[in-house]
C-alpha cells in the first residue's frame, strides 16, 4: 500500500500535534515533517518533497499564501492543502490562484480533513463545503452563471457547469441546482475539457479563476 506522505505547517503547537495523530491514525499516511512558520515549512518541504502540505494561512515570518506560492513555484508536484480558521472567501481565492489544491476550515470535522487530502492526493480540488455553497447559492440565486467566456465555444450551460465545478460542487449537486440528470453533468464536463484543451479539475479551477469567475461580487 502506498502510504501518503503528509508535512504539517502550524504555529500553534497544540493543533500540529492533534493534526498528527489524526493522520498517522490513518493506515495509508504519515507525518515525516512539521514547521511552525511559513519560511521553515517552505525549506523543509523541498528538501522533504512530501506528497501533501497541510497549510496554516496565518504563520509568522511568511504567511501560508506566499508560502504556498513559493513552494508551487520550484516543487509543481507537491500538493497545498490549506487549512485555516479564516472563512473569507477572499483567502480562497488567493489560494486557489497561487496553487492550492484544497481549503478546509479548522472547524471541519476531523473525518472532512482526511476525505478532503484524499482528494488532493488523488488529484482533486477540495473546497469546504460552508464556504462554497454560500458563495455558489449566491451565484445561482441571482443567474450570474450566465454569459460564456470570450474566445471559447462553451454553450452557456457548460459555462455553467465550469463555474460550479470550479466551486467544488460534486456532479449530483449540479445536477439538482440546474435540474439536470448527472450522465448530462459528465456529458458536459468532457465537452468543457476538449474544447478548453484541459486535463482535469483542477485546470479547470484555475481556468475559472483566471476568467475572473470567482469572485463575490
Amino acid at each position: 500500500m502506498n502510504v501518503l506522505r503528509i508535512f504539517l505547517a502550524d504555529d500553534h503547537t497544540v493543533m500540529r500535534e492533534g493534526l498528527k495523530s489524526l493522520v498517522n491514525a490513518q493506515p495509508d499516511m504519515e507525518v515525516i515533517g512539521e514547521a511552525d512558520n511559513g519560511r521553515t515549512a517552505l525549506q523543509k518541504a523541498r528538501e522533504l518533497q512530501p506528497d501533501i502540505v497541510i497549510m496554516d494561512v496565518s504563520m509568522p515570518e511568511l504567511n501560508g499564501i506566499k508560502a504556498t506560492e513559493q513552494l508551487k513555484r520550484t516543487c509543481q508536484k507537491i500538493r497545498v492543502l490549506v487549512l485555516t480558521a479564516h472563512d473569507e472567501s477572499g483567502y480562497l481565492r488567493q489560494l486557489l490562484q497561487v496553487g492550492a489544491s484544497g481549503y478546509v476550515l479548522k472547524k471541519a470535522a476531523a473525518e472532512e480533513l482526511i476525505n478532503a487530502i484524499r482528494v488532493v492526493a488523488a488529484g482533486g480540488v477540495y473546497l469546504d463545503p460552508t464556504l462554497a455553497g454560500k458563495v455558489v447559492g449566491g451565484y445561482v440565486g441571482s443567474r450570474r452563471l450566465r454569459g460564456t467566456p470570450q474566445g471559447h465555444d462553451l454553450s452557456e450551460r457548460e459555462a455553467e457547469v465550469l463555474r460550479l465545478v470550479a466551486w467544488g460542487y460534486t456532479n449530483k449537486e449540479i445536477g439538482s441546482y440546474l435540474t439536470i440528470s448527472v450522465k448530462t453533468v459528465e456529458t458536459h464536463k468532457a465537452n468543457i475539457l476538449e474544447k478548453l484543451d484541459l486535463k482535469s479539475r483542477v485546470e479547470m479551477v484555475r481556468y475559472a479563476l483566471r476568467q475572473g469567475w470567482l469572485r463575490e461580487t
